[in-house]
């Protein structure tokens, strides 16, 4: 069987005084997970721990990130989390930048072309 994508969302989310990229990323995963009122994994016949879950996120600061944190995010699904350099730390006068970040979701299955 072939791994095959069937569904990718967006999202953005911020942190916007303490510079937290992790809450930042968590915030841009939630945002993302609140665009899809689709269950995959029914649509398919599968069980809800077969979906293959790819997150990509990006910050001003990957190395940031605590990806452990965010895979807490999602309740099933086999979820691997790549952070890269993106998103926008943008200046504020009185401290900290304020930070976005931006994340991609997709979801897959293992299984065969009919």
């Amino acid at each position: 069987m072939a791994k095959y994508q069937v569904l990718t969302e967006f999202g953005m989310g911020s942190s916007l005084r303490r510079q937290d990229y992790t809450q930042a990323a968590k915030r841009a995963l939630q945002d993302a997970l609140w665009h899809n009122s689709i269950n995959m994994a029914e649509l398919f016949g599968f069980p809800k721990e077969a979906m293959i879950i790819d997150v990509d996120i990006a910050v001003q600061n990957p190395e940031a990130v605590d990806i452990d944190t965010l895979k807490d995010t999602f309740p099933y699904g086999q979820v691997a989390i790549t952070t890269s350099h993106g998103g926008l730390d943008v200046p504020r006068p009185d401290g900290n930048p304020t930070v976005i970040a931006n994340a991609a979701i997709n979801v897959s299955f293992e299984m065969e072309r009919t």
